[in-house]
C-alpha cells in the first residue's frame, strides 16, 4: 500500500483527483440539473431538504473539493486529493464493518464499466474471500428506458452487476436496474451495495447501506450522503485508464483487512 503522500502524488499525476478532467461548466451544468430534479441526474434519490444551486456547489465544495466560486463558471476544476483518500479510508472501514457480521450479503455493481469495474472486480473478490456471499439478483431483466430505443439488461461479471446492450456493457446513470433488483430480493436486502451512479443512488435511497464512488459531475449521491442515505462516497475521476486505480483499491482492501 503506498503512503498517503505517494497516494496523494499519484492521484494528481493520473488526474483521479486535483486538477481533474471534467470541465467546470460541465459541473455547474449538472449541479443546476439536479437542483431543478432532473430525474437523469438524480441517480434514484429524493432528497428533503430544497438543495438549490448554491446550496449543491457548496455541498460540492466541502465533500468533494470542487472550487466553491460561483463566478467561477468556466475552465479547470477541482478534486481535493485529501478528501478522496480520507473517504476511500471511510469505506475501507464500512466494508470491514459489513464482513463483521455474520454471513454478510454483498451486492457489487457499476455504471462506469470502461473505468470504474477496475476498482469493482478487486473489491468483490476480497468480500468473497472474507465470507461474504455475492448475491446476483435480477439477472437478465430487460428493460427500456432513458432516451435508448433498445432493450438493455442486468448481466453480471463475476458477480458484479452492469448493464449489457447487445453485448456490451455500457455506461448508465439510471436507477431502474438497482431497483428491480432490490424488489426481486423482496425483503432480503444486502446487508452492503458497493457501487456507482444509479446502482448506489437507488440503493440509498431504499434504505440499503451503501458506499458509492462519483465524480464531481455526479452531486446527486453527495448530497444523498449528505442527507444519511448514502454511508460514504469517495469523490475521484471516474473514467480515467483502468490501471491508475490500483493504488486506491490496494488502500481499501489493506485497511479493511487490518480493521477485521
Amino acid at each position: 500500500m503506498l503512503s498517503r503522500d505517494a497516494l496523494r502524488e499519484h492521484l494528481i499525476y493520473s488526474r483521479i483527483a486535483g486538477d481533474v478532467a471534467t470541465p467546470r461548466e460541465n459541473n455547474l451544468d449538472h449541479y443546476s440539473s439536479v437542483a431543478n430534479r432532473d430525474p437523469y441526474y438524480m441517480l434514484g434519490l429524493t432528497f428533503e431538504q430544497p438543495w438549490p444551486f448554491r446550496d449543491v456547489l457548496a455541498q460540492m465544495a466541502k465533500a468533494c473539493g470542487v472550487v466553491p466560486d460561483a463566478g467561477h463558471r468556466w475552465g479547470q476544476d477541482t478534486i481535493d486529493p485529501d478528501r478522496t483518500i480520507d473517504a476511500l479510508d471511510a469505506m475501507a472501514l464500512r466494508i470491514a464493518a459489513a464482513l463483521s457480521q455474520e454471513n454478510p450479503k454483498v451486492l457489487v455493481a457499476t455504471g462506469h464499466p470502461t473505468g470504474l469495474l477496475a476498482v469493482h472486480l478487486p473489491l468483490a473478490r476480497f468480500c468473497a474471500e472474507h465470507g461474504a456471499t455475492l448475491i446476483t439478483p435480477a439477472e437478465g431483466w430487460t428493460y427500456a428506458g432513458s432516451g435508448f430505443g433498445r432493450p438493455r439488461r442486468i448481466r453480471y461479471l463475476q458477480d458484479i452487476a452492469m448493464l449489457d446492450d447487445k453485448g456490451g456493457f455500457v455506461h448508465t446513470h439510471d436507477s431502474a436496474p438497482m431497483e428491480r433488483m432490490l424488489t426481486e430480493l423482496a425483503g432480503e436486502l444486502p446487508d452492503l451495495v458497493i457501487a456507482d451512479h444509479g446502482w448506489a443512488g437507488a440503493a440509498g435511497e431504499a434504505g440499503v447501506p451503501t458506499v458509492a464512488f462519483a465524480d464531481c459531475n455526479d452531486p446527486a449521491l453527495f448530497l444523498g450522503e449528505a442527507e444519511g442515505k448514502i454511508d460514504v462516497v469517495v469523490p475521484l475521476d471516474d473514467n480515467v485508464l483502468p490501471r491508475y486505480y490500483t493504488p486506491l483499491t490496494e488502500r481499501i482492501v489493506t485497511l479493511a483487512s487490518r480493521a477485521l
